[in-house]
């Protein structure tokens, strides 16, 4: 998926405007990001390992949508659990980085999510921490998946995979995982719904 034949700010100004916020903390989100998009500035990361220093990022949500379970990598730099997922090459569609990137990191063939369709379901601006601090301006997708598709990280990036639990919120403990994770679990159990009963 590429955008050779679109201006790539119009395609990332129709994602973000699709967005629909979960809270306020989204809706302000959405509004700075469409300012900084409109705004003309830089918007892709051209330089490691953070130049220019406010660009766009993608994560995968691999969801199995039957287990109601999601797959998080234990991320080596980050030394936390995430999505897999990474920075949005110059002029790339993001639809094409998250595919790219689970690819890359996982050895899988991506495809989205028919419930969620190619459209990002969640938006994040982060400050990121650490030596080289910089902020993410992140697509939050989701992807169907089968917990028993094989998986092989990247052992550059992770330090193994996991399978969590939606429904359960003893395995959420804030501090293992993203910042927004909490956020972005509420958004997407919304959009599911309740877990059909079992007869």
């Amino acid at each position: 998926m590429t955008v050779a034949d679109r201006d790539p700010r119009a395609v990332v100004h129709e994602l973000v405007a699709g967005v629909t916020p979960l809270d306020e903390r989204e809706a302000e989100d959405k509004a700075s990001t469409l300012g900084w998009v409109d705004s003309g500035a830089p918007l892709f990361r051209i330089a490691r390992p953070a130049t220019p220093d406010k660009h766009l990022c993608v994560y995968a949500a691999l969801l199995d949508e039957a287990r109601r379970t999601v797959l998080l990598v234990d991320h080596v730099k980050a030394g936390l659990w995430l999505f897999p997922g990474g920075h949005v090459d110059d002029g790339e569609d993001p639809r094409a980085t998250v595919l790219r990137e689970i690819t890359e990191e996982l050895r899988i063939e991506g495809e989205f999510h028919p419930r969620f369709g190619d459209d990002p379901l969640f938006l994040t601006v982060t400050k990121t921490r650490g030596e080289h601090s910089h902020t993410d301006v992140s697509f939050w997708f989701v992807l169907a998946a089968d917990q028993d598709m094989e998986i092989v990280a990247d052992p550059r990036e992770a330090h193994g995979t996991r399978w969590f639990v939606l429904d359960d919120p003893t395995e959420w403990a804030p501090d293992h995982f993203d910042p927004h994770m909490a956020r972005f679990r509420a958004k997407l159990l919304a959009r599911l719904g309740t877990p059909a009963l079992i007869s």
